[in-house]
C-alpha cells in the first residue's frame, strides 16, 4: 500500500471554537479539481479549473509549469505566497497529484484550499469550509485518501441547475447549460475573491463573507 503523506490535525478542538484561525501557511495552495483536455473545458465538473484560471488572471500568475501530473503557477495573492494548481490526472485520481505536490514541495493539509463543484448546492451557491467529509465527489474522496484526513479548507461551487437532473455524470460533463452559463463570469470572480479573502482574513472570516445560498440571497453561516 502506498505511503501516505503526514497530515496535520486539530488538536486543540479550533474547528469547533468557531472563531479562531490556526497558525498561518507559510504558503497557500490553491488546488482546482477538474479534468484535463478541451472536451471538459466548459463543463460544470471543471469549476475548479475555471476558478484557478480566473485567479490566475487577478493576480497575474501563469499556469503553466508541469510539476509531474500538475500544472501549477507560482506567485503571490494578497501579499502572500501561494501556488496554484490544477490536477491533470482525471478528477477521480485528484488525490495522486496532491500528494506528489505535497512531497515534492513539502506541504501540509494547513496549507491547502481545494475549490470543487458541488451538484447538492443550486448555481451560484457557495460554501466555505475548514474540514468536511468528501460529499461523494470522487476528487475530493481521492484527496482525503492520499492526504490522510479532511481537515484542509475547502470552497464548494453549486452547479444544480434547479431542475430535475436524471443523470449526474452526464450532466457534470456536457457543456454549461446557457442559463447557467448567463451567471459564469460572476461566479468565477465570487469565487475567485472569496479564496483571495481565505488567504488575507482565514478561512473563518471567510465563511461569514461568501457562504451563501445563492445568488443574490442573504449570506448564512454553515
Amino acid at each position: 500500500m502506498a505511503q501516505r503523506v503526514q497530515a496535520i490535525d486539530d488538536p486543540k478542538g479550533i474547528a469547533d471554537l468557531g472563531n479562531i484561525e490556526p497558525e498561518r501557511p507559510r504558503i497557500y495552495c490553491v488546488v482546482g479539481l477538474g479534468n484535463p483536455g478541451s472536451r471538459y473545458e466548459n463543463t460544470p465538473h471543471n469549476l475548479g479549473f475555471l476558478v484557478v484560471d480566473r485567479l490566475a488572471e487577478r493576480n497575474g500568475i501563469k499556469v503553466r509549469n508541469r510539476e509531474g501530473v500538475t500544472l501549477t503557477g507560482v506567485g503571490r495573492i494578497c501579499g502572500r505566497e501561494a501556488i496554484l494548481a490544477k490536477p491533470q490526472t482525471f478528477m477521480n485520481r485528484s488525490g495522486m497529484s496532491v500528494k506528489a505536490l505535497f512531497e515534492s514541495r513539502k506541504l501540509t493539509n494547513r496549507d491547502l484550499i481545494v475549490v470543487y463543484d458541488d451538484i447538492d448546492l443550486p448555481w451560484t451557491a457557495l460554501r466555505v469550509k475548514k474540514k468536511g467529509s468528501s460529499g461523494g465527489h470522487n476528487g475530493m474522496k481521492s484527496i482525503i485518501a492520499e492526504v490522510g484526513t479532511d481537515w484542509f479548507a475547502r470552497v464548494r461551487v453549486g452547479i444544480h441547475p434547479g431542475h430535475e437532473v436524471q443523470d449526474t455524470a452526464t450532466y457534470d460533463l456536457a457543456p454549461f447549460e446557457r442559463g447557467l452559463r448567463e451567471g459564469l463570469d460572476e461566479m468565477l470572480t465570487y469565487t475567485a475573491e472569496a479564496i483571495e479573502f481565505i488567504i488575507a482574513d482565514g478561512a473563518i472570516q471567510a465563511m461569514t463573507k461568501f457562504n451563501r445560498r445563492a445568488k443574490g440571497l442573504k449570506d448564512e453561516e454553515e
